[in-house]
């Protein structure tokens, strides 16, 4: 286990291998406490009627009473299904409350849809009597967006429970419904420039998958020496991000290095502005994955973000909403496309290829003479990554059955070992949406709010607003 200091520098300790075990994630987070009871519909935690509102002269006030709603209809999900809230930082009794309530995924479902009905109906314009005239308008935007938050995520919850009792959707009403987005199809023919390419950079016999994954296993990262490569590469993230984001002083993060787990890293976030990333070894770490990885689980991905939202709008704004993400959601479109996004606003242009070339490279005994090679070959397959999201599409809208869904990704995603991918699709759905098409929508939004083209400090503050703001992706512009 590694742990980080506010300076890029970590230290190791002595139980670096014992952390392998993965607590329940709704068990993860405890810290806070106020505890504001409502009844409904068989869910002893969740909104009903008038007699909880009172008539409120306070619009914020009575959306703190939503939220609070919202949360712990949340929890009660994550009774049901262990992957729906993947942080928990709220206050304790709440997630008693809901491991002791018992009201069934019915029951919840009926509750959810009473709440995302009064969130349909929640007056957002804030009375003359409630705030100054020179107020009045900044407190109902800020009003609004944090409504516009809520409803699109409680309409996600109340999909999720559908989904959990039975409902069907096509691929792109479940995306639209869960994440506040709709990929755009592709097709064989959008990818075909793409793999032309690279059938003449990686020459040779048999399938061009096949010569793929022999050309990558040249770029492994050696087992020993995957500690030293991957915390410099989040010692560089870090220092890159700590020039334009001031980070909380006490933000840390532990790297576990993990195997048996369905995916190829996590960042598991459990408040007080610390996170705890896993790397599974299970399978091979190529060098450009050690930049990628540091940057989207750490700096300034996933941890950079749950800490801006901790201290922006949980702790100074007491927007308790914030204190879960529920994974099945749009925010997750919103973490993840930033993350994705991440990369290469830490490393942008040629500077993430002169780090590796001069830095990881050497450092995992690689040949730094294959650099602009290997970053010819990866640009490439950058370009096939939204043929992931056509196969979840057609594999779950039923036009290809699971091993077709394997040739598929084999063919034009040149996934040499497609078989976790679908099986991921299997568990998770329409989620792999979020990764590429979040990227795009999160890089187009933030590029066309940069005044002058290529300004990084412009860009560096666009994005600290959006991981700072009760943001959707439909507002993405």
């Amino acid at each position: 286990m590694f742990t980080s200091t506010k300076y890029p520098s970590l230290v190791e300790t002595k139980d670096r291998h014992r952390r392998h075990t993965v607590v329940p994630k709704q068990f993860f987070r405890t810290f806070l406490a106020v505890l504001i009871v409502g009844t409904s519909a068989g869910c002893r935690y969740a909104p009903t009627g008038s007699e909880e509102m009172s008539q409120p002269t306070d619009r914020m006030a009575a959306l703190n009473v939503i939220a609070e709603s919202y949360v712990k209809l949340n929890l009660g999900l994550g009774q049901h299904d262990r992957s729906h809230v993947d942080a928990y930082y709220g206050p304790p009794e709440w997630q008693k409350a809901a491991q002791t309530d018992g009201s069934s995924v019915e029951e919840l479902k009926v509750s959810a849809t009473t709440l995302l009905k009064k969130l349909e109906v929640f007056d957002t314009q804030i009375p003359e009597t409630e705030v100054a005239n020179t107020n009045r308008g900044s407190n109902t935007q800020l009003l609004g967006i944090r409504h516009r938050y809520l409803v699109t995520q409680t309409r996600a919850l109340v999909t999720r429970l559908e989904m959990l009792t039975g409902t069907k959707r096509s691929f792109d009403e479940e995306s639209k419904l869960l994440y506040d987005a709709v990929a755009p199809s592709k097709t064989e023919e959008d990818f075909e420039k793409a793999l032309t390419s690279l059938d003449h950079l990686l020459p040779g016999q048999g399938p061009l998958v096949k010569r793929f994954e022999r050309f990558k296993t040249q770029f492994a990262i050696p087992n020993d020496l995957l500690d030293k490569v991957f915390i410099t590469a989040i010692n560089a993230c870090q220092e890159r991000t700590r020039q334009y984001i001031n980070l909380p002083d006490n933000e840390s993060f532990e790297i576990e290095y993990v195997r048996g787990r369905p995916w190829a890293a996590y960042n598991w976030y459990k408040g007080n502005y610390h996170s705890v990333i896993q790397i599974n070894t299970d399978y091979p770490i190529f060098i450009d994955r050690a930049v990628d990885l540091a940057c989207h689980e750490g700096y300034p991905g996933h941890h950079v973000y749950n800490v801006l939202l901790e201290q922006n709008l949980v702790r100074n704004k007491h927007w308790w909403e914030f204190s879960l993400y529920p994974l099945y959601s749009p925010q997750s479109l919103i973490a993840e496309g930033s993350a994705m996004f991440g990369i290469e606003l830490a490393f942008p242009n040629d500077e993430r290829v002169e780090f590796e070339r001069d830095v990881l490279f050497p450092l995992a005994k690689l040949d730094p003479n294959q650099v602009k090679r290997y970053y010819e070959v990866q640009g490439l397959i950058e370009q096939l990554g939204h043929a992931n999201i056509e196969a979840a599409r057609r594999y779950l809208d039923g036009k290809i059955d699971f091993f077709d869904a394997i040739e598929w990704l084999e063919t034009y995603a040149l996934m040499p070992s497609p078989r976790p991918a679908v099986q991921f699709i299997n568990e998770n759905r329409s989620y792999v949406i979020n990764y590429y098409l979040g990227r795009d929508l999160i890089k187009r939004h933030l590029e066309a709010r940069v005044r002058n083209p290529g300004d990084s400090e412009q860009l560096w503050e666009e994005f600290i607003q959006l991981l700072s703001s009760p943001r959707v992706p439909s507002e993405l512009d």
